[in-house]
């Protein structure tokens, strides 16, 4: 009987040190919560105040691990309205937890509080967060980091450094950035540019009154940095590059790469890009301080920022302080028209396609759908003053719709199944009017948008094709279309029309580069496949601020499934109301 209990104790405590073991490596709650309050901030010698969280601006880094449930209950101190998106997180069956305005929750009001709860399920890597209510991730955004359970994939020279800040690009106004919106809208023209790039909040030197507003990042030499790059900016591509250093580029969107060794990297509002750079210099008293670059990417020819920002990489143990002006640009930073350069990095971009992650893009699809991406004009009210071109409105659409936000969340309504004229199910697969998108000039008369609430419904596990199509309506431009709920696969990308003869015969269907954001190349298309298997309601737009505010976004539901386990989750009981 005494062998008996002690085996019987022994076993209780081999049982309790695998569940501790098993929980140690397995999925655990997090706890975070932000404040949307307001901050006074000062740049460029103008002081105003900033919508921020928890007074931080950029906003506080979310540390998870994958497989983590995460909770982030978010506290409205303003008198505003406000939501939070995490941009890239997939959350599946959690769209009540995404975030976008009017398409899967109402605001979160004034002295009100949402808790966000979802699962980060198969990701690790960088995203991002940020306000997706009117123009509010002007500054309130920030970092959201997933550590992987296993070892990184690649094998830099020397151990991987990774205790240094997200570089993440902003823009900063010296006005009130709810005004330069309103104004927009109001009178139909472009929105005023910013007054600066930023990186980490900071603009750097090379603006007025901005010496001391300088992110410096100090590194020791001989060592392998990984370094976490986010594009927060409202309006623009970006080149970015680190003088004298070379970076490889590892991960895309949270999804590893085939490694390769850029001099540059260009970065669309929305992406993340994550790099090695390795501290190969010999720092000296003249030489101890690089400056990291980052300016637009311009294939618009409207108004825009065309300024640079910059900031510097700084070897450990040396004495001298920032350099004086004249600043020198790295010589590896593309020029602002490099559309060539661009071309060439986004080809360079490959999923891993290895054992443990594999490349699941699907060979074959059950449904395409074309559409066109459009600028457009349309008349000016007889009682309204217009400022666009040749005195009319600016509007934006995608197969000649203009999305229109309803008034109220469009995932209520079709989880209880609400037979209302809130939102229509008809949004068309192909362009009303086929013609030469890429060849017209520049059209200047009303092109009769139409304006509402379209979406596109789909069967659970439909394997989708999005051919997106740039047209020359008032200016091509290389456009950021992000996909919320889904990360889809790039199969191709093209300059002019797309041919629906020809382009699929060089379609990558065996290393595509996975992402939750593509560049629809200037004046050209890129076809995206994913497989609809995550049931709610999905928000699909262009992630410059000014085209989404103008209409170039659509809906996109992905009908449950037949297993319970294949539908949305009831609606949580502190969901804002409308």
């Amino acid at each position: 009987m005494e062998g008996s209990f002690y085996q019987h104790q022994l076993v209780a405590i081999l049982l309790v040190l695998a569940l501790l073991l098993t929980s140690s490596s397995s999925s655990s709650t997090k706890y975070f919560k932000f404040n949307v309050e307001w901050k006074s901030v000062t740049r460029l010698c103008h002081t105003k105040p900033v919508l921020t969280v928890n007074g931080k601006y950029p906003g506080p880094t979310i540390d998870v691990h994958e497989g983590d449930d995460v909770q982030i209950k978010v506290f409205n101190r303003v008198s505003r309205n406000t939501t939070i998106h995490w941009h890239g997180v997939r959350q599946v069956r959690t769209g009540w937890a995404d975030g976008p305005a009017y398409i899967t929750q109402c605001p979160i009001g004034a002295g009100s509080s949402y808790t966000y709860k979802f699962k980060v399920v198969d990701q690790r890597g960088t995203l991002w967060w940020h306000a997706h209510f009117l123009w509010q991730r002007a500054s309130v955004y920030g970092a959201f980091i997933i550590h992987s359970r296993m070892p990184f994939p690649f094998s830099p020279p020397n151990p991987i450094q990774r205790n240094i800040p997200p570089i993440i690009f902003g823009e900063w106004w010296n006005h009130d950035v709810e005004l330069v919106e309103k104004e927009m809208m109001l009178y139909g023209g472009g929105p005023n540019s910013s007054d600066a790039y930023t990186i980490n909040g900071l603009p750097g030197p090379l603006y007025p009154c901005s010496t001391k507003d300088t992110f410096i990042q100090t590194v020791e030499a001989g060592k392998t940095y990984l370094l976490r790059i986010i594009n927060a900016a409202l309006n623009d591509e970006l080149f970015f590059a680190v003088a004298n250093h070379n970076l490889t580029v590892v991960e895309i969107d949270a999804v590893y790469t085939k490694p390769f060794t850029t001099s540059a990297i260009m970065i669309t509002p929305g992406q993340t890009t994550n790099v090695l750079l390795t501290t190969d210099q010999v720092p000296h008293n003249s030489t101890s301080m690089f400056v990291m670059a980052a300016r637009p990417y311009l294939t618009s020819v409207f108004p825009f920022d065309n300024s640079t920002t910059i900031a510097f990489l700084k070897y450990k143990n040396t004495t001298n302080n920032p350099p004086m002006p004249p600043y020198t640009l790295p010589q590896n930073l593309p020029p602002m028209e490099d559309t060539l350069y661009a071309t060439q990095f986004s080809n360079n971009l490959k999923s891993l396609g290895s054992q443990d992650y594999p490349c699941r893009v699907p060979k074959k699809i059950d449904k395409q759908v074309v559409t066109t991406i459009s600028l457009n004009l349309q008349d000016c009210p007889s009682n309204q003053t217009c400022k666009g071109y040749l005195d009319k409105r600016f509007y934006a659409s995608m197969n000649n719709q203009s999305f229109l936000s309803p008034s109220t969340s469009i995932l209520e309504s079709h989880y209880h199944k609400l037979n209302n004229s809130l939102f229509t199910s008809d949004f068309p697969d192909n362009p009303p009017n086929v013609f030469n998108y890429t060849g017209v000039n520049h059209v200047t008369e009303n092109m009769n948008t139409k304006f509402g609430t379209k979406v596109l419904k789909v069967p659970f596990g439909t394997k989708l094709e999005f051919v997106l199509q740039d047209t020359n309506f008032l200016n091509p431009e290389n456009h950021p279309i992000h996909v919320h709920g889904h990360n889809f696969f790039i199969v191709g990308r093209g300059f002019g029309n797309f041919d629906a003869s020809k382009d699929p015969k060089g379609y990558n269907l065996v290393d595509p580069p996975e992402r939750n954001t593509v560049a629809v190349p200037v004046g050209g298309w890129a076809a995206i496949r994913l497989i609809a298997d995550n049931p709610g309601v999905w928000f699909i737009h262009c992630h410059l601020e000014e085209h989404t505010s103008w209409g170039l976004a659509m809906g996109f539901i992905v009908k449950d499934g037949e297993d319970p386990s294949q539908s949305v989750i009831p609606p949580p009981s502190d969901l804002p109301p409308c």
